[in-house]
């Protein structure tokens, strides 16, 4: 980090730190109204023109796999079930080569329907967001009464094989803060990896607040009277976000990702891209860099993939939260893809 270096063939920023993991974000819409996220009534979403085509958005997807080094597809939203070419997406995207793994960040509202789908068009695992396992709970943080759909998405991901299944749980101080081990049980019983992460300021509503936020500390307190947890091998997380604990008795891991507390910028391997062509090099970046605009207008292939590492030299070294001058996104995290 402390010595930058030229940018090589792949996605690589100022720093030394070379993005080979892609987030792509196949819509800003979502079937859910969290309220850490969004108002009830929802956002004005992007209008259709505005959005990649399924073609336009294999073709990046693709130029980011053969020319750029990237090895990791994850696709996310807003909710990316609720695109209609979604299984299309993923089998041409597991047809290219090298092939990448490919994984998928849902709600779980309508996985049920698609899992064996997903599955045999070559998706290799999905990431389920869940915050409560308690029906009442789980109404008043979405304002949706879909629990018995998400439960239903998790159990059909786990039968097609799209392991290992993972929840990712945030916890918010007064709301769910009292059932980080009820959480815990469930995924143990279930045979679900449980990743807890952080609050980020990336709600819409620009509401977040470091002082309300549910810290990896206070995490760990709540689980440690219930559970017995030990940290893994370091070395072994490498740029993964989580930080894994084994609870004894076991073979299973719960993960930590403490992105505000405990950021691990040095490590990141990520880079974004938005339903609507646009690239961004960090989660919290104020700026992006239009893909578009030049595919639309005839861009070749490799005139794309030098607009993408452009892009990437400007990476900043960390995302600044505890800089008092840091400024929340524009975006909210349903319009970024996380």
């Amino acid at each position: 980090m402390n010595n930058p270096v030229r940018p090589s063939n792949g996605l690589a920023d100022g720093f030394g730190r070379v993005a080979t993991d892609l987030r792509v974000s196949l819509t800003d819409r979502c079937n859910l109204r969290c309220t850490y996220c969004m108002p009830e009534e929802g956002l004005d979403w992007l209008a259709k023109p505005e959005l990649l085509t399924d073609d336009e958005l294999v073709r990046l997807v693709t130029v980011a796999v053969e020319q750029l080094g990237v090895t990791e597809i994850r696709f996310t939203g807003g909710e990316p079930l609720l695109r209609r070419g979604v299984v299309g997406i993923v089998a041409r995207t597991a047809a290219l080569t090298p092939r990448p793994e490919i994984s998928i960040t849902t709600n779980g509202i309508g996985l049920a329907r698609q899992a064996e789908a997903l599955k045999e068009a070559g998706l290799d695992r999905v990431n389920v967001s869940l915050d409560t396992v308690r029906p009442d709970r789980f109404e008043q943080l979405t304002r949706r009464d879909r629990l018995k759909d998400v439960l239903a998405g998790l159990d059909a991901a786990q039968r097609a094989g799209l392991t290992p299944v993972k929840v990712n749980a945030v916890l918010m101080r007064g709301v769910n803060d009292d059932q980080a081990p009820e959480l815990l049980r469930f995924c143990l019983d279930h045979g679900y990896d449980l990743r807890f992460i952080e609050q980020m300021p990336l709600d819409a509503q620009h509401g977040w607040s470091r002082a309300d936020m549910v810290t990896a500390d206070e995490i760990l307190e709540l689980l440690a009277d219930p559970f017995d947890l030990r940290p893994t091998d370091a070395a072994a997380r490498g740029s993964a976000p989580a930080e894994l604990f084994t609870v004894a008795g076991g073979p299973a891991t719960v993960g930590i990702i403490a992105s505000v507390t405990r950021p691990f910028c040095g490590d990141c391997d990520r880079v974004r891209l938005t339903a609507d062509g646009q690239v961004r090099n960090c989660l919290f970046a104020r700026t992006e860099s239009d893909l578009r605009t030049a595919l639309r207008a005839g861009a070749d292939d490799l005139e794309l993939a030098e607009r993408w590492r452009a892009a990437m030299r400007g990476k900043l070294p960390g995302h600044g939260i505890d800089d008092p001058a840091f400024l929340q996104p524009a975006r909210p995290m349903s319009a970024i893809g996380g």
